[in-house]
C-alpha cells in the first residue's frame, strides 16, 4: 500500500493542497515523479536521493514512484522535496510514525540534507487551515512570515534528520512567537510633505488621491518635482490593516520578495518600475505565470515615472487592472488571477525636450507642435479616461524656495485623509464599497446628491466641454471626495469647480 503525505503547492497567490503518494516495488532501480510536476520538481529526484543518503539513511532499491495528487493541477516550486523524502523513508520502513496525515510538510532539500526556505509558505499554511489541518512542518528560514498565523501548530526544522526524529518521537513543542506583529509602529517616514516647497495644487491633488484611491497624472518640465511629490503619497496613506497585511505578504511570499528581516510586509508597497520594463514584468505572466509589478503594488502605490517613454503596448495592458483592480493572465500552462488594487501615479513631461514652461510662463521648448501632439498621443484615450486627476507641476519660484514659512507635514495631511476615509466607509457600509472612486454611474446618482445650482453647473460643463460620461463621473466622484475632505455633508459648487480644475489634459483641454 502506498504511503500518503500531505503537502502543498500554490496556484496564483493561494495555496493548493497536494498529496504526495509514494510507492516502492521490486524491479530495476528507477525513480519517477508523476502528476504534472514542473522542471524544478523533476530535478528534485537528485536532491532527494542525496539528502536521504547524507542524512544517514539508505535510498531504496527498486522502482520508486511518486504521484502528486490531484494529477490535473500543475505543481511548481521546490517545496515538495521534504514530503517526497519523508514518504520514501516511510514506505521503505526506515522510520515509523503513528499518523502520516497529521502534518503538512513543505521544504526544499539541499544535497547534505539541510532544509532551505521556500516561497509561498504563508498562503500554503492559510490554505491548510481552511482544510482544517492543524500541524505544519516548515523550513527554519520561513519562521518570520508565520507571525501572521493566529492559530496552528508550526514546527520549524533545519534538516531532514531533525524532521524524521521529530516525527518518530514527537518530542518538540510548536513554535511560539514572542512578539505580536505591530504594524507600522516602527516605520519612520522617509519622505515627508514638509520637505516640499511650493506646488500646493499638486499637494492638494495627492491628498484627494489618498482620501479615496483616485489615480493621478503629474505632468510638467524636467526637474519640477514630480517624482519627489509622488514618493510622498505613501506617507499620507493609512497604515495596513491585519487583513491587508496578510494579503500583501501572501503576494510577496509567493513571488520570493520577502527580503526584510520581519518576513512581513507591514507598510504599503511603493513600486516604481523603469520605463524599459517589459509587459510580463509589469503585469505578470511568462512561462511560470510570475507575479508582476502591478500585483506587487497591491494595496499600495504604482508609480510610472516617464510614463510616455513606456512602450504603448505595455501601457495598454493597464486597462483591465485600472478598472477591475485585478489582472487575469492566460497561458498554455493555465489561467491565473492576481489582485492589483493600487493607486496609480503617472509622471511625464509634456514634450520630448522636457523643457515646457518655467514659473514665469516662459516656454523654452524647442519641439514643434507636431512633435508635441505625437508625443502626447502615446497615452491612449482609454488609459487617459481611467485617470481621475491631472496636475500641472511647475518649477518653484526662487522666493518660495528660500522661504522659511512652515510647510504642512505628512502627519497633518494624513489626519484629514483618515477622517475623509472614515466618512466614506460609514456612507457605503453594507454595499461592498469603501471609496468614492469605486462608484458606478447608477451609484453616483444615489449617493452624490446635487442641489439645483450644482446641477446647472454640471450641465454647463457637460455641454461646453463635450466630455464623456466617464469623464463626468470622474468629476462627480472627485467632487464627493473633496466634500469629504472639507467635512461637507453635500457636494458644493466650489467642490465641483475644484474637481474640474483637475481634468485638464496636457494640451489644456478638459477631458
Amino acid at each position: 500500500m502506498a504511503t500518503k503525505i500531505i503537502s502543498a503547492s500554490f496556484n496564483g497567490i493561494d495555496g493548493e493542497v497536494v498529496y504526495v503518494e509514494v510507492d516502492i516495488n521490486k524491479g530495476l532501480p528507477s525513480f519517477s515523479i508523476v502528476g504534472l510536476p514542473d522542471m524544478s520538481i523533476k530535478e528534485s529526484k537528485e536532491r532527494v536521493r542525496s539528502a536521504v543518503i547524507n542524512s544517514g539513511y539508505e535510498f531504496p532499491l527498486g522502482r520508486v514512484v511518486v504521484n502528486l495528487a490531484p494529477a490535473d493541477i500543475k505543481k511548481i516550486g521546490t517545496l515538495l522535496d521534504l514530503p517526497i523524502a519523508i514518504g520514501i523513508l516511510l514506505e521503505s520502513n526506515q522510520i515509523t510514525i503513528s499518523d502520516p496525515n497529521k502534518y503538512m510538510l513543505v521544504g526544499e532539500l539541499s544535497l547534505n540534507g539541510e532544509i532551505n526556505a521556500v516561497n509561498g509558505c504563508l498562503p500554503i499554511i492559510l490554505e491548510g487551515k481552511n482544510r482544517r489541518i492543524d500541524n505544519y512542518i516548515i523550513p527554519q528560514g520561513n519562521i518570520e512570515e508565520t507571525t501572521l498565523i493566529k492559530n496552528g501548530n508550526i514546527y520549524p526544522f533545519k534538516n531532514l534528520k531533525q524532521v524524521t526524529e521529530f516525527l518518530v518521537y514527537e518530542d518538540q513543542l510548536p513554535l511560539k512567537h514572542n512578539e505580536v506583529v505591530k504594524f507600522n509602529n516602527s516605520y519612520k517616514i522617509e519622505y515627508d510633505f514638509s520637505d516640499v516647497y511650493g506646488n500646493e495644487t499638486a499637494k492638494r491633488a495627492l491628498e484627494i488621491s489618498a482620501a479615496s484611491n483616485h489615480n493621478v497624472m503629474l505632468y510638467g518640465p524636467a526637474g519640477s518635482g514630480k517624482t519627489m511629490l509622488a514618493k510622498r503619497l505613501s506617507s499620507i496613506l493609512p497604515d495596513l490593516s491585519y487583513e491587508e497585511c496578510l494579503e500583501v505578504t501572501k503576494i510577496y511570499s509567493v513571488s520570493g520578495n520577502l527580503k526584510n528581516k520581519s518576513g512581513v510586509v507591514d507598510i504599503r508597497p511603493f513600486r516604481n518600475p523603469h520605463h524599459t520594463t517589459p509587459k510580463n514584468t509589469l503585469i505578470g505572466g511568462g512561462r511560470e505565470l510570475a507575479v508582476g509589478e502591478i500585483s506587487l503594488a497591491h494595496k499600495g502605490v504604482l508609480f510610472l515615472d516617464e510614463l510616455l517613454e513606456f512602450d504603448r503596448r505595455v501601457l495598454e495592458c493597464l486597462r483591465e487592472p485600472l478598472e477591475e483592480k485585478l489582472i487575469q493572465i492566460s497561458r498554455l500552462s493555465g489561467k491565473i488571477t492576481y489582485p492589483a488594487d493600487f493607486i496609480f501615479i503617472g509622471a511625464t513631461n509634456q514634450c520630448p525636450c522636457a523643457k515646457g514652461l518655467d514659473n514665469s510662463g516662459f516656454s523654452s521648448c524647442i519641439c514643434t507642435d507636431l512633435e508635441k501632439v505625437k508625443y502626447q498621443k502615446r497615452l491612449s484615450k482609454a488609459i487617459a479616461d481611467r485617470i481621475d486627476l491631472y496636475v500641472s507641476v511647475v518649477q518653484i519660484p526662487f522666493n518660495e524656495l528660500m522661504s522659511n514659512s512652515r510647510r504642512e507635514s505628512s502627519k497633518d495631511i494624513k489626519e484629514r485623509v483618515m477622517k475623509a476615509r472614515g466618512l466614506q466607509q460609514k456612507r457605503y457600509k453594507g454595499i461592498g464599497l469603501t471609496f468614492n472612486s469605486q462608484l458606478n454611474h447608477s451609484q453616483i446618482k444615489r449617493y452624490i446628491k446635487l442641489d439645483n445650482e450644482c446641477l446647472e453647473l454640471i450641465e454647463k460643463i457637460y455641454d461646453k466641454y463635450r466630455i464623456s460620461t466617464r469623464g463626468l463621473d470622474k468629476i462627480l466622484k472627485v467632487s464627493r471626495t473633496i466634500a469629504d475632505l472639507n467635512d461637507d455633508k453635500d457636494v458644493k459648487k466650489s467642490s465641483i469647480i475644484e474637481a474640474l480644475s483637475y481634468r485638464k489634459f496636457f494640451d489644456g483641454q478638459i477631458i
